[in-house]
């Protein structure tokens, strides 16, 4: 049945995938390798990123409006809940790089057809909900101190942020509850999304091994969610251009990191798929506005 295959897999008897104990030192080879891979393919990455500086920024626009200024920080802090699912075109270039073949962007679609397709779809619901709820609390927790109304400006609102009782214990709180929003969708999604492009073991086998692998390496992987925090904001400077960087070295790091996780040599492998022929893709503007004598 399709929902049994989108939550175990192909298989529902194949042996859960081993988790082994990492070190710093492996955070360290992860960021090196996502960098060597930027590198290799740095029109790829780019290409697939720099809609999210855009995307920032148009969003810091939108938030211009006084209503908004308050969800500002709230809506750029949970995108970072989304960002295993933005990065996986990124995941499937390293996977195609390490596996010996010669990515294109193109392949960043591939994903499309993965056979855990239905299971990276379910797990990417997940964090939308969470990232959802999260807006959601952070408003109320906004009104709970500062009531219903708009900020009378941006500079009154700084104001009341730092300058207030209720200011602060917005802050306090707000980043308490971020936080545990932040670790719930961590321990779900820290290796899901590479492991699903690389296994078909099903959302709910992908969110246990992620689960697994914190349980097993809990500081190093604390560390690691540290410095996917601090590359962040650090990439937010200046007007989110910094992301145009920032997103391709980490989503190719985290394939790495999950390499070095997880083995998973008794899940069913996704095997990489031939393209189908005359196909083309948005990555291959303008190309693609012309029909290639060998389609």
């Amino acid at each position: 049945m399709a929902s049994s295959h989108i939550l175990v897999g192909a298989s529902e008897h194949a042996a859960a995938p081993t988790v082994r104990s990492i070190s710093p030192g492996d955070l360290a080879d992860a960021l090196e390798a996502g960098w060597h891979d930027f590198s290799a393919m740095p029109s790829h990455a780019v290409f697939l990123c720099v809609i999210y500086p855009v995307i920032g920024i148009l969003a810091a626009a939108l938030t211009l409006g006084y209503a908004f200024v308050p969800l500002l920080f709230p809506a750029a802090a949970g995108f970072a809940l989304l960002g295993p699912v933005a990065a996986l075109g990124l995941y499937e270039l390293s996977r195609r790089r390490e596996a010996g073949l010669e990515p294109s962007a193109t392949d960043a679609f591939e994903v499309l057809r993965s056979p855990s397709l239905g299971a990276i779809v379910a797990l990417g619901l997940m964090l939308a909900v969470i990232f959802l709820a999260w807006m959601a609390t952070a408003n109320a927790i906004y009104t709970t101190y500062f009531g219903y109304g708009s900020p009378a400006s941006i500079s009154q609102f700084v104001h009341d942020l730092f300058f207030t009782r209720a200011g602060w214990s917005l802050i306090v709180v707000g980043n308490i509850v971020g936080l545990v929003f932040a670790i719930g969708a961590y321990l779900i999604s820290a290796v899901s999304f590479p492991l699903l492009l690389d296994r078909d073991v099903g959302a709910a086998g992908a969110m246990l091994t992620s689960l697994r692998v914190i349980v097993k390496n809990p500081t190093t992987m604390a560390l690691w969610g540290l410095i996917v925090a601090a590359l962040l904001i650090i990439g937010t400077i200046p007007l989110f251009l910094g992301l145009a960087v920032v997103l391709p070295v980490l989503g190719h790091a985290t394939w790495h990191l999950y390499r070095k996780a997880v083995v998973a040599d008794q899940s069913p492998r996704a095997e990489f798929l031939p393209r189908p022929p005359g196909k083309h893709y948005a990555a291959q503007f303008p190309v693609s506005l012309f029909k290639r004598s060998e389609d």
